[in-house]
């Protein structure tokens, strides 16, 4: 492996432990999955939800939360999945099976779902917005949360949101928005879910976003093995760096480190329930 995709060193731990609320653990070694779920309790890290956006990811999500009980699941298929999936003749038997797979009682999730208009162009705007609308159904039936994934869409997720009507527990997977969308996130009683991006020397608007979310509607998430914070973007990320997120978070907010865990910690609980 070449230098610039070795690991990151382990930064300090947090004496608070912290939720990892979204990460794709499906991309690793099994071997590497004892390896990165230790090290991320070594960092103050003990509890994640595994997320997995297709079909394989979600069925992996499944057996692997009867594999570790640090993990929490959430199963959906991804807006960039479903216009292959709708153009094969496809996409009703998959999403029939993300809800059954649903029914684990450990999985607590319905997503990533949402709208991604940075990879899919407008011809398959329609279909992801039918898609988005069924698993918000799919979360309301079965009484999980929901977990948005929002990319260069804000209008249209606002939109459908409005429309079908949000589960109680929303959140904006790594979000994105700044903070004009986080008035509107935070007047509906969405959560805002900050990953590594929040640490980018450019994402001043997203910081000023979490000076305006209510501390009581924040969460922390890798998306591992992506958006790997500062300092060490490019490289893999993984649970044992949300450290390095947190501290930068306290740091926007002016506010003490251990309570924003707290609250962080509390906040996953609450959408998610006990592990």
């Amino acid at each position: 492996m070449s230098r610039p995709r070795e690991r990151p060193p382990a930064p300090e731990p947090l004496a608070v432990p912290v939720v990892d609320n979204h990460t794709h653990l499906d991309s690793e070694t099994p071997e590497d999955v004892e390896v990165l779920l230790a090290a991320a309790a070594a960092a103050g890290v003990p509890r994640s939800v595994q997320i997995g956006c297709d079909l394989a990811a979600a069925r992996w999500t499944v057996e692997a939360l009867d594999r570790h009980p640090q993990l929490l699941g959430g199963v959906a298929l991804h807006p960039n999945e479903v216009p292959d999936l709708v153009a094969a003749g496809e996409f009703e038997a998959a999403l029939a099976e993300i809800a059954a797979l649903a029914r684990h009682p450990r999985v607590r999730v319905v997503g990533e779902t949402g709208l991604d208009y940075f990879r899919t162009g407008p011809e398959g705007a329609g279909v992801q917005q039918e898609s988005f609308r069924a698993h918000v159904q799919l979360a309301k039936d079965l009484g999980l949360a929901l977990q948005i994934h929002d990319r260069d869409a804000h209008d249209d997720v606002l939109a459908v949101l409005r429309e079908v009507g949000a589960p109680e527990r929303t959140v904006f997977h790594c979000f994105s928005g700044d903070a004009a969308m986080a008035r509107v996130c935070a007047d509906a009683g969405y959560y805002l879910s900050f990953a590594g991006t929040v640490t980018f020397k450019n994402a001043e608007p997203l910081r000023e976003a979490l000076r305006i979310a209510p501390p009581e509607r924040i969460l922390v998430e890798t998306d591992a093995p992506y958006l790997t914070p500062t300092p060490h973007r490019g490289r893999p990320n993984a649970g044992y760096l949300v450290p390095l997120t947190v501290r930068s978070m306290a740091a926007t907010l002016q506010t003490d480190l251990d309570g924003l865990c707290a609250a962080l910690d509390a906040n996953a609980e609450a959408v998610y329930g006990p592990w």
